[in-house]
């Protein structure tokens, strides 16, 4: 029995060296040491030997024993060593190679300006508020002297989500907020954010669009104090040469309203086909605060007045870069956005 067990030793060396694999080496471990191993036949005729020859073959036996596991957990620690090295290797990085190129992205168009806007009235001491885009009624509507039935809310047909809440129309509800945050203080905003309006899509126009809002109120406002302003923000955005005029309109949180135009800035106001031979381009609409407006918000129409003004970010880009299609902006084609 001992001499069988020396002689396994020697096959237990040559079967774990040719095992490649984890599971291989469990498999010639089970086969010297599992219950129908060569070990445990040894073991099994134990009881019919004397004490002598049971003290030596247990002794061999356990020997032999922790001779194989030895070799056993040597040769898994040699395998482990071989698959770390390999996947090193394979997963090199050549420092000497040049490093890929990633394309970073930009801010969308329309955010661009919108900054861009922002910047111009913030450099003329307005700051910036911002509101929810479900809005009430109350805010959207009524508190801006359009009352429930009343004919004009037609020109903004709306996405109600109930009787009482809908996406809004414009950006408007968020001066009516402000202006009942103030609670009778001066108030010099901007509005920027998105609205929605139930309109058919084509090259002018979408269900959805950006919009930024302007509103003063102050003691001694005029009508020459919107003007000088919307001057400037347009000699900004389409060059110092700009002039603009007003031509009378309606809308019914102003008195008086106005459609404000500026001058071709393709042609010089000679005419051509963006101004279609006029000379002029109409870009956003404005007025003075209607007295209702300012008293629904707290506000004595006797003691403030204001001016509100409102431009369409798209209608802006769409001048400024000869683009003949409001879809473009939100079909998220790279081929048109990467020009910006």
């Amino acid at each position: 029995m001992l001499k069988k067990l020396l002689l396994l030793k020697d096959q237990v060396e040559i079967d774990l060296n040719s095992a490649n694999t984890i599971n291989e080496v469990n498999e010639k471990k089970a086969l010297y040491l599992g219950k129908k191993s060569p070990l445990q036949e040894i073991m099994a005729t134990m009881k019919d030997l004397s004490i002598e020859e049971r003290k030596e073959v247990g002794k061999a036996a356990n020997e032999f024993r922790s001779f194989v596991e030895e070799k056993v957990q040597k040769r898994l620690n040699e395998i482990n060593e071989l698959q770390i090295q390999k996947k090193l290797e394979s997963q090199a990085i050549d420092v000497t190679l040049p490093g890929r190129k990633f394309r970073t992205g930009s801010l969308h168009p329309l955010t661009k300006l919108t900054r861009e806007i922002e910047d111009i009235f913030i450099g003329m001491g307005y700051t910036v508020e911002e509101g929810p885009e479900i809005e009430k009624d109350l805010y959207n509507f009524e508190m801006l002297n359009l009352p429930k039935g009343h004919p004009a809310r037609e020109m903004q047909d709306s996405f109600y989500i109930d009787n009482n809440n809908l996406l809004r129309t414009h950006t408007s509800p968020v001066q009516v907020r402000t202006l009942l945050k103030r609670k009778g203080e001066p108030v010099k905003i901007i509005c920027p954010g998105k609205v929605y309006r139930r309109d058919n899509d084509d090259a002018t126009h979408s269900h959805q669009f950006m919009q930024i809002e302007g509103l003063v109120v102050d003691k001694n406002i005029t009508m020459a104090d919107l003007k000088g302003t919307l001057s400037l923000l347009c000699q900004k955005m389409f060059g110092e040469e700009t002039n603009i005029r007003f031509r009378p309109s309606f809308f019914p949180f102003t008195e008086p309203s106005v459609e404000v135009d500026v001058s071709c800035f393709k042609c010089g106001s000679k005419g051509c086909s963006l101004c279609k031979g006029s000379g002029w381009i109409e870009v956003l609409g404005a007025g003075m605060v209607h007295p209702n407006v300012l008293r629904m918000a707290g506000y004595d129409p006797k003691v403030y007045q204001g001016f509100a003004f409102g431009l369409g970010i798209e209608r802006f880009s769409m001048l400024m870069n000869s683009i003949d299609d409001i879809r473009h902006f939100y079909t998220n084609d790279p081929r048109f956005l990467r020009q910006f």
